[in-house]
């Protein structure tokens, strides 16, 4: 990995992190628009640094999606994530996602809620990696069964909100697990109050009864699943998302 760049706020004119912040075409008045916001968020320097890039390996950072960038900010000393808005993105700010993540922070799940505004999101700092290049080199069977116990029991509490995250059957992208083993999920652009909730039916069928990288490793760690057993189970619970219900369940994926 790159050695991180640190660049203060009032250098974020300077090309190439002008295209950054306003990703993919920056113009002077939104360039210096979100300079502004970004110091009323107390915001002094961007850190660039991390496993994805921009423009081929010219700047590194955290994460790149179809909504936003991800890179580091320093605000009062500390290292916090930032989420961007990209200019070409397919929805006027990010807002919607602030009032899902601060509910989701409601029981517990997700990176905390800093702050928010039209085109930057701050939230925790997770120091980890993906579910599934963490599986790969962590294949302690009481390890990995704390760890999936606790992303089910994050599901379920979502699922008693009412809170649907709408991507985790995407999980590999959603499921990060930090250095002290404890999971979050992250990404709630597309979170719904409005939605049936499938949170916890979403995961269970990738982690183990989908072909992922993630359900292999697993399948090697405690052996296949009894798949009848498990959609059982799930038609169970998806009836009735009781604790009872979902106990029943875990039985069932983590025996």
């Amino acid at each position: 990995m790159k050695e991180p760049i640190i660049v203060p706020v009032d250098q974020l004119i300077q090309e190439p992190y002008a295209s950054v912040l306003c990703f993919p075409n920056p113009s002077e008045a939104e360039l210096q628009s979100r300079i502004q916001e970004l110091r009323s968020h107390g915001v002094t320097a961007l850190e660039f640094s991390g496993t994805a890039s921009l423009f081929g390996v010219a700047v590194p950072v955290l994460g790149k999606g179809f909504v936003g960038i991800v890179v580091i900010a320093h605000v009062n000393g500390e290292r916090v994530a930032v989420k961007i808005r990209r200019a070409d993105a397919d929805r006027a700010d990010l807002l919607h996602e602030a009032r899902m993540l601060s509910k989701a922070n409601s029981v517990n799940v997700a990176p905390k809620l800093l702050a928010s505004s039209k085109n930057f999101l701050l939230m925790q700092l997770i120091d980890g990696s993906l579910l599934p290049n963490w599986l790969k080199t962590n294949q302690d069977p009481a390890a990995v069964k704390q760890v999936l116990g606790e992303v089910l029991e994050q599901c379920f509490r979502l699922d008693q909100i009412g809170l649907d995250h709408g991507e985790l059957s995407k999980a590999p992208k959603h499921l990060l697990v930090d250095k002290t083993e404890k999971p979050f999920i992250v990404d709630f652009e597309t979170a719904s109050i409005e939605r049936k909730v499938a949170n916890v039916t979403a995961v269970c069928q990738y982690l183990f009864a989908g072909n992922s990288t993630a359900s292999k490793i697993l399948a090697e760690i405690f052996g296949e699943r009894n798949r009848l057993e498990l959609i059982d189970a799930l038609k169970v619970y998806k009836k009735n998302r009781t604790r009872e219900h979902f106990e029943g369940l875990l039985e069932v994926c983590l025996s």
